[in-house]
């Protein structure tokens, strides 16, 4: 379950509507629209702390190891390996639905595809001209 899954989840068993739960942390309606249908991450750590705060659940829970795969991807590669990291949890996502996988095989498998893709990474900047490379 991504976090903007788990964020709207556990805010309507909350019963709280984007906009209270956007003032009750200080974010914005859109901010919070983001969040739940996955085109942004909160990039602050302290975010996912706040929310879980009103949410009443674990902030670690809230928090998911493909947040920090996309995050670091942006890090290191920009908003292009930002889009490519969200591409591939996605469609990975989206392999899983249904399926009767447990949790925990499921997250080994998308440990083992973010390492992939990490090491793919690595691999191409080898071609990369030096006047390119950081």
């Amino acid at each position: 379950m991504t976090f903007g899954e788990k964020l709207r989840k556990y805010r309507t068993e909350k019963r709280l509507s984007q906009t209270e739960l956007a003032k009750l942390a200080g974010l914005g309606v859109n901010t919070i629209s983001n969040y739940e249908s996955g085109k942004t991450y909160p990039q602050n750590r302290e975010v996912y702390k706040t929310l879980a705060e009103i949410l009443g659940v674990d902030p670690d829970h809230l928090h998911n190891e493909n947040d920090d795969f996309v995050e670091v991807a942006q890090q290191k590669y920009g908003y292009r390996g930002k889009k490519q990291a969200m591409e591939l949890v996605e469609q990975m996502g989206g392999m899983f639905a249904g399926g009767e996988m447990s949790e925990e095989d499921i997250d080994g498998v998308m440990r083992a595809l973010q390492d992939l893709y990490w090491k793919a990474k690595e691999d191409n900047k080898k071609y990369t001209p030096k006047k390119y490379r950081k």
